[in-house]
């Protein structure tokens, strides 16, 4: 059947169907190489073929290459099959990165209550006859919903400058300067939607939003909101909003938000409308005061959003967070670098061989750097510098994570833009590819 299949192919090497075909008989034959290869090819007849994403992670996670089937079903998360979700989490718990593990596994087990995946549930329940799965072990709720003073402002965050602009004119000058809003009978409060790839510095900017007006700050995740029983994710909703009503001025950040804000369309009958219904409620702070109260959101994927929270009065404010410009990443470089043994870096020079990376991979590039140079020290008996040679010779090997952003998001910009909304992201790309 292969064979038939490769040669029908070859005789007609743009049939997507075919091709697909042919990548799923391979994956069960465990050709898991070859299978990603077909894949690829389907993605680069049509741009952002969710099928060919999600079986190309699927090879990905088989060949152990984790970071890179992450990257993929991070993209595609609120269009994941649960099993595929599974397998998200999988590679998540192979990268060792457990606490995004965890909240993506307790919200499957929520929304997918009779799902077996005895391998997650030994790495993530408790034992039978314990109590409830997700107890204090993993998840200490009365420590997530602490507030925090942030001590970092915009100073700290490297470029940005139109996107800090437009947040200072909608958040921070109405803070600093009540008397002048109110004269013109304008709320201090309100809400911001950041968009963009991963690791682009989103919840970073929250924070420092926080810190600029020396404000709370409430980070909320899933977790923090889903409950398996009903009624209960509405209530948590509604306890987080009165939280920071309570401790206004407060930034109350909430990641993730197309999960929980996510088109009441697709979602038909599913209990979560009501909770998307609870959260518009309390944007709106019908029967309550949101003064003082400023939410900021992100997601990787704004295209889920239900519309009704981009309505004045909630998320008014949608903006772009674009991977990091050249003199955005030698400032992120050199902080990052700030701390470490280093000799004089030529920042902008590695800054340019940098295109297209988030602040998450000049991290990782910084980590890689980082590893050999204690490899080194273990070896030789000696701490050595790191030199603009080192980050360049890493910058070569790694590549930036958020073309797969792209990907997806030049599909929705090209022909689901009938409101202008992805025009930022059409602008971005033009300028890059000249």
């Amino acid at each position: 059947m292969i064979d038939a299949l490769k040669e029908a192919v070859s005789l007609s090497p743009d049939n997507i169907p075919l091709r697909i075909s042919l990548a799923e008989l391979l994956k069960k034959e465990d050709r898991f190489t070859e299978a990603s290869a077909e894949y690829k090819e389907v993605l680069q007849l049509s741009y952002g073929h969710i099928e060919a994403q999600i079986g190309l992670a699927s090879c990905y996670y088989a060949l152990n290459q984790f970071s890179a089937a992450i990257i993929i079903y991070e993209q595609l998360e609120q269009k994941l099959r649960a099993e595929d979700q599974l397998t998200y989490v999988r590679a998540l718990v192979k990268e060792n990165n457990m606490s995004r593990a965890a909240e993506i596994y307790q919200t499957i087990s929520v929304l997918n209550p009779f799902l077996l995946a005895p391998d997650l549930d030994e790495i993530f329940k408790l034992p039978a006859g314990s109590g409830s799965p997700f107890e204090e072990d993993l998840f200490d709720e009365d420590e997530e919903m602490l507030m925090e003073k942030p001590d970092i402002n915009f100073s700290d965050v490297g470029g940005m400058e139109s996107i800090k602009k437009e947040i200072a004119n909608k958040i921070i000058h109405p803070i600093k300067n009540p008397e002048v809003y109110k004269a013109y009978g304008k709320k201090t409060g309100g809400g911001i939607l950041l968009y963009g790839p991963p690791g682009c510095g989103k919840t970073f900017l929250a924070k420092a939003t926080a810190g600029e007006i020396s404000a709370n700050f409430m980070n909320i995740g899933l977790t923090d909101i889903l409950d398996m029983w009903i009624g209960n994710s509405e209530k948590n909703l509604h306890e987080v909003f009165e939280n920071a009503r309570y401790h206004a001025p407060c930034v109350l950040f909430i990641d993730e938000v197309d999960a929980l804000g996510a088109s009441r369309s697709d979602l038909k009958q599913s209990a979560m409308r009501h909770t998307i219904n609870q959260f518009l409620a309390e944007m709106d702070g019908i029967d309550t005061n949101n003064e003082g109260v400023l939410i900021l959101a992100a997601t990787n994927a704004p295209w889920s959003v239900d519309s009704a929270f981009r309505r004045p009065g909630r998320f008014d404010r949608v903006l772009f967070v674009p991977p990091p410009d050249e003199k955005g990443r030698a400032q992120i470089l050199e902080t990052l670098l700030k701390n470490k043994p280093h000799a004089l870096i030529d920042y902008q020079k590695v800054a340019g061989v940098t295109a297209e990376f988030s602040g998450a991979d000049l991290q990782a590039l910084i980590e890689r750097v980082t590893d050999h140079k204690i490899e080194d020290a273990l070896a030789g008996g000696s701490i050595t510098d790191i030199t603009t040679k080192d980050l360049l010779a890493a910058a070569k090997l790694q590549k930036p994570s958020t073309r797969e952003w792209f990907a997806t998001a030049r599909n929705y910009a090209l022909y689901g833009n009938e409101s202008g909304q992805y025009s930022d992201i059409l602008e971005y790309m033009n300028k890059k590819n000249k």
